[in-house]
């Protein structure tokens, strides 16, 4: 398949085209397209020039429009989504406690089962822009597999159109909640790929037992670990060192993520960098969901090689009424929150939200090459062929205007468009 009339990655309104070929899912070749003498008023209809990409043959004309990088959320809720149901008032105390409580008392309230309401979310996603999915899933005394189950299942039949990991979570604890630990052990045979962990000094109150649990079942199953890290501080500080000690120890070194890492925000600068020292030393990575508070230093990771990915959390879910599957308008959201500005920065955004999440669920560290030379992660010859078409003038108005009308392609395959799911995915 050829891909004609597209302008990749583009700093440039007036950056020229190319035509790109895509073989087996990957990209095969990129070539200077032979329409660069195109005018912005070529003759056609107006109707035409805003239809969606027609295919002809093995040929698509992309009609000048962006080709940007496979997006991925690779911290969501899929368990917890209420988007496209009634609304519901927001009703938690504002504690982390309460907001779990809160969450546990009302979830089996929604519309939907839990598997086609993570199914909902999926979709939405997807047609965002989004080829990967990193979703936790919660697991306590209450629900037991039951949520775990329902996103499971939900990403397995999406299976053909997603990327996607699953991690076991223990949302209210694994030391002060009964049976958790076994549900995990239980979870991590039916098909998790990562057990979390949460705030194991200041929820858990027993750091060393929570810490050993998580790293023994991720040892014990060969599993990679992804553990929320809402401490700040010296607390925060010392569940860093614990964690980049144990996956040392263990050999864990690219199997291991610290989510939010909010002890990145509120420590002095020097102590900042040290703690970014042993993250980049064990190997581990970060995610973040673009907080109004706490941004991680994206500069500086991406000095010391740790891989950062962005995601959204939950969406309009019993924790917050924010968030709504559109992973570009996220990537504008981590933008904002960081107070850029400059074009280089906004575009670093999204390299954070496409290859930076791709390098998180691989376990790699990113190589410093330009996103339109890496051929494993980014737009160069090689790599998979999962990307976005847009209509916009360079990356970062795309991302400031967000423009809803977006053609999702998954291993070259054309699978949303216009803000829908094609047919044939459940």
């Amino acid at each position: 398949m050829t891909l004609t009339d597209v302008r990749l990655f583009p700093r440039h309104h007036d950056d020229p085209a190319v035509d790109v070929e895509i073989a087996d899912g990957r990209i095969a070749a990129i070539t200077p397209s032979r329409r660069n003498d195109r005018r912005p008023d070529d003759g056609r209809g107006e109707d035409e020039s805003r239809s969606h990409l027609r295919e002809e043959s093995e040929h698509i004309d992309g009609r000048g429009r962006l080709l940007l990088p496979g997006l991925g959320d690779v911290h969501a809720h899929l368990d917890s989504n209420r988007m496209g149901q009634t609304f519901r008032p927001h009703t938690a105390d504002g504690t982390l406690h309460g907001y779990i409580m809160n969450d546990r008392a009302n979830w089996r309230h929604g519309e939907r089962s839990v598997r086609d309401q993570a199914s909902y979310a999926i979709a939405a996603i997807i047609a965002s822009g989004g080829t990967r999915i990193r979703s936790h899933a919660q697991i306590d005394a209450d629900c037991s597999l039951d949520r775990f189950a329902g996103v499971r299942d939900a990403l397995a039949a999406h299976a053909d159109v997603l990327d996607a990991q699953l991690v076991a979570f223990p949302q209210a604890g694994i030391v002060r909640e009964p049976r958790v630990r076994d549900l995990l052990d239980a979870a991590l045979s039916e098909g998790a790929d990562l057990v979390g962990g949460l705030d194991p000094l200041q929820y858990d109150r027993d750091p060393v037992r929570h810490l050993d649990i998580v790293f023994g079942l991720a040892e014990k199953h060969g599993k990679g670990v992804d553990i929320h890290l809402h401490e700040g501080g010296s607390a925060g500080a010392y569940s860093i060192e614990e964690i980049a000690h144990r996956t040392k120890t263990l050999g864990l070194e690219g199997q291991v993520t610290i989510s939010h890492a909010f002890a990145l925000h509120t420590n002095p600068e020097s102590e900042v960098r040290r703690l970014v020292e042993l993250i980049a030393e064990a190997g581990i990575s970060c995610t973040t969901v673009a907080p109004s508070k706490g941004a991680l230093p994206l500069r500086l990771l991406a000095e010391h090689g740790v891989a950062v990915g962005l995601g959204e959390d939950g969406q309009r879910d019993y924790w917050s009424p924010y968030g709504d599957g559109d992973l570009l308008r996220r990537t504008w959201q981590l933008a904002f929150t960081n107070s850029f500005r400059h074009d280089e920065d906004i575009e670093a955004c999204l390299d954070v939200a496409s290859r930076g999440g791709a390098q998180v669920m691989a376990g790699t560290r990113p190589a410093g090459l330009p996103l339109t030379e890496d051929a494993d992660f980014g737009l160069a010859v090689g790599a998979p062929a999962d990307f976005v078409l847009i209509d916009a003038d360079t990356v970062t108005s795309a991302i400031m205007d967000t423009p809803r009308d977006r053609d999702v392609y998954k291993g070259g395959v054309l699978v949303a468009s216009g803000g829908r799911l094609l047919g044939g995915v459940r």
